[in-house]
């Protein structure tokens, strides 16, 4: 059997303003061809289908349409997909006696009966090969949030949050394992951060309670593998554990990142192989070096691009390294930018101040002995380059009257 494991689609993201609509189309057109050829057997999207809890419609059709055309072109092909902390549970689970009715399996939330007991029938998921035998089950975990957790009682050191996560793949785990028989493999699902895992900080929310909550691996031992979503780097925390990563950079420092999707093979309930396959970019981004204003518009004038349509067209960010502000960075940039097939992402700026606080001189001095002008000098001369300006100085010291003035 094999199953393709991908995560944090984030249907419905904006870089900076720019719709990626245009990426998601072709990276869902690229998927399926890859399923087709590939011979999967199951598909599993471990969370964050959508970049936001409220969607916009077109986000919604994005995946309904998606959905729709794999159940026609594959008729045999196992899809599981659940919620991810950007999801919204009830949203997602809105649907699933209608999605259910087409074998697919799309879980927002976990629930719980009467007497507080974990529904795990939901949570659990017969696999079956093209023959229709079944080969394995999946315990499709969405993410946990902390009034999902039941947790009596604590020992010494012990954290809530964590048992309580634990508690929840013990019980469903512990069902899967029950019912598989001899040969069927018992996969994990999950929307989580784990111990060790390396987030990218520029798109990824922290999940649960932060770093001090980071899930160990083990919690996932009873599983022959564990698809995982959340961090939008691919990786593997754990022998078994994988995050697939996100198919689409995620923010402009996610453009070196080896975007990609898992093809994972089982054989005799046992995982078999496992390959990583590179997902196509469709929109490329450029990040220019850090430099000068001057130096940053040679650079542009620089670029050479093929003519594209819009959407196709590559984001750009420009970083500039400065010495102290300058006026009309942005009008400039833009000006630059006429008739070049890319669009501006963003510009990012770094002075070159001491960066050391009033009380980080060798000639430390208590603030009271300090008039508000040295203050305003020393504040400028940690985020810029040198001294102010005197006409800049003048307007500070202006301001400063008017303040006197007033009596605030």
């Amino acid at each position: 059997m094999k199953i393709l494991h991908t995560a944090d689609w984030h249907l419905g993201h904006q870089l900076h303003g720019h719709e990626r609509r245009f990426e998601h189309d072709v990276f869902l057109d690229w998927l399926t061809d890859t399923l087709k050829q590939r011979q999967i057997d199951a598909l599993l999207v471990a969370g964050d289908l959508f970049d936001t809890a409220n969607p916009p419609a077109s986000a919604w059709q994005q995946l309904y349409r998606f959905l729709a055309r794999l159940r026609a072109e594959m008729p045999r092909l196992n899809m599981v997909l659940i919620g991810g902390n950007h999801d919204s549970p009830s949203k997602l689970d809105a649907p699933h006696e209608l999605l259910r009715a087409f074998d697919l399996h799309l879980v927002g939330s976990i629930s719980r009966d009467s007497d507080g007991k974990l529904e795990t029938e939901r949570l659990l998921v017969p696999l079956q090969d093209r023959e229709g035998k079944l080969v394995a089950w999946c315990a499709a975990v969405p993410f946990l949030r902390s009034s999902d957790l039941r947790v009596e009682q604590l020992a010494e050191g012990q954290d809530r949050l964590i048992e309580g996560v634990r508690q929840v793949y013990e019980e469903v785990l512990s069902a899967g394992r029950a019912r598989c028989e001899p040969g069927q493999a018992l996969i994990a699902m999950g929307h989580a951060y784990l111990a060790a895992g390396q987030l990218s900080e520029l798109s990824e929310r922290r999940v649960l309670g932060g770093n001090q909550h980071a899930l160990p691996a083990d919690i996932f031992a009873a599983a022959d593998y564990t698809a995982l979503g959340h961090l939008h780097l691919a990786q593997s925390p754990a022998e078994g554990v994988h995050y697939s990563g996100s198919p689409l950079p995620l923010s402009l420092a996610e453009a070196n990142y080896n975007h990609q999707v898992l093809e994972v093979t089982f054989a005799g309930g046992k995982l078999a192989g496992l390959e990583r396959i590179p997902v196509p970019r469709a929109v490329e981004m450029i990040r220019l070096p850090e430099s000068e204003l001057e130096g940053a518009l040679q650079a542009i004038e620089a670029l050479t691009l093929p003519a594209c349509q819009q959407e196709a067209q590559p984001f750009l960010e420009v970083r500039l390294l400065l010495p102290r502000p300058e006026a009309r960075i942005r009008e400039r940039i833009l000006a630059a930018l006429v008739g070049k097939p890319v669009r501006l992402a963003r510009i990012s700026t770094r002075y070159l101040g001491s960066g050391q606080g009033l009380a980080d001189g060798s000639h430390q001095r208590r603030l009271d002995e300090l008039s508000p002008t040295e203050v305003f000098r020393l504040c400028y001369q940690r985020q810029f380059d040198g001294e102010p300006e005197a006409e800049l100085v003048a307007s500070f010291e202006e301001i400063l009257q008017q303040v006197k003035e007033s009596g605030i």
